[in-house]
Order: structure tokens, then C-alpha cells, then sequence
């Protein structure tokens, strides 16, 4: 499975960004799907995670109510729609996949592919 995350950029505190993952290759055996942020020398931590049906979604507590995790299966697409953006954002966001797990966890473990990585930087 490869994954190809785009959609990150620059913008303002309180703006918005719409980031997406196109998978391609063994699609049909992906389920659950997430993203993931590094931020400048922190470790990779989870930001949000939806199932195969997207019935399931986990979010982190700080981006509760401002970011929405969704998918189109028929598409092979995960997006991350980012609402109300802070400059603790900034980070490289990846997105990820599992083929062994529908369920949305939060751990990095769980998910077998990543993207490259898309940069969002939010300026205060």
C-alpha cells in the first residue's frame, strides 16, 4: 500500500486546512485509517483515526471539536479537515493505514503504512 498525503501549507491562527491521503496499491485490504503529526523535535503523536465504515472515529483530546477525520472508500481517501488552527499545530502530518485492524486506535503500532508527510504551519 502507498500512501501520497497532500494538502498542508501556511495559514494564519484560526484558519483552516483540508489535508488528504490517496491510497494506492492493495487497497482492498486496508481498514482502519489515521493521522499522525511531528512537530520540530517531539516524537510522532496521534491526532485521529476513523474505521473501514467511518461508524468509528477517535480523536486526541486537543483537536477535539475543531479537526474531522473522514474517509470515501470507493476514492481510496482519507481527509483531515482542520478548523480553528493554532500554532501548536505546526507540524508534519502523516497519514496511515492498517491492514490487520478496523478499529481506530491511537497507537503508531497499529498502522503498517504511512505517507510522506504533508508540512502545516500555523502562524500566531
Amino acid at each position: 500500500v502507498q500512501l501520497q498525503a497532500s494538502g498542508g501549507g501556511l495559514v494564519q491562527a484560526g484558519g483552516s486546512l483540508t489535508l488528504s491521503c490517496a491510497a494506492s496499491g492493495r487497497t482492498s485490504s486496508t481498514y482502519a485509517k489515521a493521522w499522525f503529526r511531528q512537530a520540530p523535535g517531539k516524537e510522532r503523536e496521534f491526532v485521529a483515526a476513523i474505521s473501514w465504515s467511518g461508524a468509528s472515529t477517535y480523536y486526541e483530546d486537543s483537536v477535539k471539536g475543531r479537526f474531522t477525520i473522514s474517509r470515501e472508500n470507493a476514492k481510496n481517501m482519507v481527509y483531515l479537515q482542520m478548523n480553528s488552527l493554532k500554532p501548536e499545530d505546526t507540524a508534519v502530518y502523516y497519514c496511515a493505514v492498517s491492514i490487520s485492524n478496523n478499529n481506530p486506535l491511537p497507537q503508531r503500532f497499529e498502522y503498517e503504512f504511512w505517507g510522506q508527510g504533508t508540512q502545516v504551519t500555523v502562524s500566531s
